[in-house]
């Protein structure tokens, strides 16, 4: 019984990268985003990596979603932009897998 119990109370848990405007240029912009997007509902894990300039997020998608982690950066006066599967470039605008933000063209829909 316990171990249903056990299964029954599985997460469902995701994991979103994103690259940040502005840049992270230092320590304090890693602590920024560690300290204001860790109180977001459903989030598990942030860690962030200043020279690939990667933010990755783990989270309980029965929580919350990637549009709301999105607008979470927006509160702290950051742009997030999604880094798909595989996308090892960080430079949306030369990575055509990379979901830009709304309403902005990447460069392969020029």
């Amino acid at each position: 019984m316990s171990l249903v119990a056990l299964f029954g109370a599985a997460k469902d848990l995701k994991t979103l990268r994103v690259t940040t405007e502005p840049r992270m240029v230092c320590g304090n912009c890693e602590n920024k985003i560690k300290k204001n997007i860790r109180f977001e509902k459903g989030i598990h894990q942030i860690t962030t990596d200043l020279e690939d300039q990667v933010v990755t997020i783990e989270y309980d998608a029965d929580k919350t979603d990637e549009n709301n982690i999105i607008k979470a950066f927006e509160k702290i006066k950051y742009k997030a932009v999604k880094l798909e599967d595989g996308c090892e470039d960080v430079s949306v605008e030369t990575c055509d897998k990379c979901s830009p933000a709304e309403g902005e063209v990447s460069s392969g829909q020029k």
